[in-house]
């Protein structure tokens, strides 16, 4: 386990619109508002055609390929999330998605693209004070997050 402490900063009260790009926007917004980490939650809609990242195709071995889900319908979602800089200083969200519709459910990363279907609404809760930091991992090919 590796860990850092961090104070709570500003909060934002966001409302994603219909079409918009989770995490372009989000990361777009930090770079605005000088926001060097945050925690995320995330309600509403995500509409068809969005990607996410469901898994790896094999669990331990190398290198990591990963799988794509593509929605085929509008779907509810809930997330959450993290957001730190990368070693170049550029904000990188890590968010992760719940999506259901009627009975089914299938969760995921939402790093390939998810667009939003209506509204999403994001709180998000600014760290201060953090050496938080994502560096890449060349076993995994990851950025991962250094605290």
């Amino acid at each position: 386990m590796k860990y850092s402490e961090a104070k709570q900063g500003r909060i934002f009260v966001i409302r994603l619109e219909d079409g918009d790009i989770v995490h372009d926007e989000i990361e777009r917004f930090a770079r605005e508002k000088s926001i060097g980490a945050a925690s995320l939650i995330i309600v509403g809609g995500a509409d068809q055609k969005s990607k996410f990242v469901v898994g790896p195709q094999e669990g331990r071995t190398t290198p990591v390929v990963p799988m794509e889900h593509v929605l085929d319908e509008v779907h509810e979602i809930a997330g959450v999330g993290t957001l730190f800089p990368d070693d170049e200083g550029n904000p990188v969200l890590h968010m992760h998605m719940a999506c259901g519709r009627k009975s089914a459910t299938i969760t995921g990363c939402i790093r390939q693209g998810v667009r939003v279907w209506h509204v999403m609404e994001v709180i998000l809760f600014e760290l201060a004070d953090t050496t938080g930091v994502r560096t890449h991992d060349s076993e995994t090919g990851f950025k991962l997050l250094q605290p």
